[in-house]
């Protein structure tokens, strides 16, 4: 009986680079050039490094198989160690945690559509290996005023996606508005964003004009909501990576209002980990000195209601203040 390499365990795949990806440094290898350039837009290249990597993937395109988009929605299994990510039925990747390794298998389409690599299977793989890399992944939006990062935490709905675009169109770096990384490393701390949709609910119409003659192209929650490319959004200026500089904590007000306050490191680390998945303990413990750290920046309480541009500017007005 002919050989059947029915795993694609011989599969080849001599294309390979390096590139930092919210703080840690990531190989690649595949057999496919497409896949190595939508790479490179989402992370930071860089040159193979003189030591170990601090994960690996593997991704073998498969020519033959003929998916087309659009794509289902992706789908996640973890049992232990091992994690399962599946995009369609031909295309899904396995993550070992322990070793930080990643091996799949992608459609030609799936692995040709640049926008999908950079804001959804590129940024799911980033989730699944953060923790057990020491990095932090956290419910959070993050904008730059000269590589110092505001972070903006709070539960759905608080507000932070439209501070973060009202933040960036008076002036700041847009890092991200909703996921931010932070990583540490010989004892700096940095946050990461990823070129992932910018979602804002269907009332930020009332707030932003550049969407006034738009309509919600999906659902958020079972709600109308607007994905966009921060592209596409004026004024809009994307940051790769910055320093932390302050946490804000969001609670929404339903009249107009703006209140700034000190928070403790203690109530801060309380409130971020609320919103962490589960992880190895291993990984787990990684992660929260991560935490521990970003927590020992400043951090504020803000109580606030009305126009997002109007409590953009106030924001930085408190923080230069107390500069």
């Amino acid at each position: 009986m002919r050989y059947r390499d029915f795993l694609h365990k011989d599969a080849e795949t001599p294309l390979a680079e390096h590139y930092i990806a919210a703080g840690a440094v990531c190989s690649l290898s595949t057999n496919w050039q497409q896949l190595l350039e939508a790479a490179r837009d989402t992370f930071l290249p860089f040159k193979k490094p003189p030591g170990p990597v601090g994960f690996s993937l593997r991704l073998w395109v498969d020519n033959a198989d003929k998916a087309q988009p659009p794509w289902p929605k992706p789908y996640v299994r973890g049992l232990s160690h091992l994690v399962f990510a599946g995009f369609d039925s031909g295309s899904s990747l396995m993550a070992d945690l322990r070793t930080c390794r990643v091996i799949g298998r992608l459609s030609a389409a799936m692995a040709s559509d640049a926008k999908y690599l950079r804001t959804v299977i590129f940024p799911m793989l980033l989730t699944i290996v953060s923790a057990s890399l020491g990095i932090a992944e956290l419910h959070c939006a993050c904008v730059s005023t000269r590589q110092d990062g505001i972070l903006l935490a709070g539960p759905s709905r608080s507000g932070k996606s439209t501070l973060a675009l009202a933040l960036s169109q008076i002036g700041c770096g847009f890092l991200s508005d909703d996921r931010a990384f932070c990583s540490r490393d010989n004892g700096e701390v940095l946050l990461w964003g990823l070129p992932t949709r910018l979602k804002l609910r269907s009332e930020a119409a009332v707030w932003f004009q550049e969407l006034r003659n738009e309509q919600p192209t999906d659902t958020h929650a079972g709600e109308p909501a607007y994905w966009l490319d921060y592209e596409d959004l004026l004024g809009l200026k994307r940051v790769p990576r910055c320093r932390p500089h302050s946490l804000i904590f969001l609670e929404r007000q339903e009249t107009p209002a703006f209140r700034m306050s000190r928070m403790s490191s203690a109530e801060a680390l309380n409130r971020l980990i609320k919103d962490l998945m589960a992880e190895l303990p291993e990984a787990a413990e990684k992660r929260s000195a991560t935490i521990a750290r970003l927590v020992e920046f400043p951090c504020w309480l803000l109580q606030y209601g009305g126009d997002p541009h109007t409590i953009a500017r106030k924001i930085l007005q408190d923080l230069a203040r107390v500069n």
